[in-house]
């Protein structure tokens, strides 16, 4: 049985919750929920699993906080001995528009903390990563206190949407494979 590890960064804590950085785990819950699935606090974050259609996804919300995500990454691909192929990193980015969708086989961490330690503890940037537009509406010097703010009121009507298509999306790579999904979803 094929399996995937699914990773939706973020930040732990209440305070987090609703922000734009916490995107990855909005998404992850998102998709448990579907699955009828809970998660569990286990070694360096939290964990849901569920089979689909012959396949089996980990969900993975790493405990370690958004800037040391690589810890988590490395351990629970080792822990269940998932090839490098079959990982999928989630989280916001800046540089895209709201709701906005960007699979990549691989790339550099495009300034991104959670990526930057991925990428360092993993000694590659070869592994899927799904990045989820959240704008860049903010002024200069003001980037950290957006990504960590609330959705704006419009946003937060539209993203119910942005996330079912996301979940979609996750399930798509683990079935479909990474080509055929960024060819489906990227720019949608």
């Amino acid at each position: 049985m094929k399996k995937f590890l699914i990773v939706g960064l973020g930040n732990i804590g209440e305070k987090y919750q609703n922000t734009r950085h916490n995107i990855g785990f909005t998404i992850l819950d998102e998709l448990a929920n579907k699955e009828s699935v809970t998660f569990e606090n286990q070694k360096l974050g939290a964990v849901s699993k569920f089979r689909f259609k012959g396949r089996t996804f980990i969900l993975l919300k790493p405990s370690t906080y958004m800037n040391l995500s690589g810890k988590a990454v490395k351990y629970w691909l080792a822990k269940e001995n998932i090839p490098l192929e079959n990982l999928l990193v989630i989280c916001d980015d800046l540089n895209l528009p709201f709701g906005a969708f960007r699979l990549k086989a691989k790339g550099s961490d495009g300034g991104h903390n959670g990526l930057k330690d991925i990428n360092l503890l993993l000694q590659t940037q070869n592994y899927a990563r799904f990045r989820f537009g959240v704008g860049a509406d903010f002024s200069k010097g003001k980037q950290c206190d957006f990504v960590l703010g609330d959705w704006e009121p419009e946003q937060f009507k539209l993203l119910p949407e942005r996330i079912t298509k996301a979940t979609e999306l996750v399930i798509s790579f683990g079935l479909a494979g990474l080509n055929n999904t960024m060819n489906s979803f990227n720019g949608k």
